[in-house]
């Protein structure tokens, strides 16, 4: 999940050496913390939220096909 979000928020933004995503894994819940750099906070948020929530929308497509719950935070 991971590699995932890492490889997509890469492609969005213009420094892509900036992206880092950190894990904070639970019993049941994972947690994805992505950072990017500030000028392509944008890219990664999407008009009215959309990219973002596209990138959720993939992460619990993939997260429930290994049976788990994952939830994305965008941290500035």
């Amino acid at each position: 999940m991971k590699e995932l979000i890492k490889y997509i928020a890469q492609a969005l933004v213009d420094k892509p050496e900036e992206v880092s995503v950190a894990e904070v894994e639970g019993n049941q819940t994972s947690v994805l913390e992505l950072k990017v750099a500030k000028e392509d906070l944008g890219k990664v948020i999407g008009k009215q939220g959309r990219t973002a929530r596209a990138m959720r929308t993939i992460l619990s497509a993939a997260s429930a096909k290994v049976k788990k719950r994952t939830v994305l935070e965008i941290l500035e």
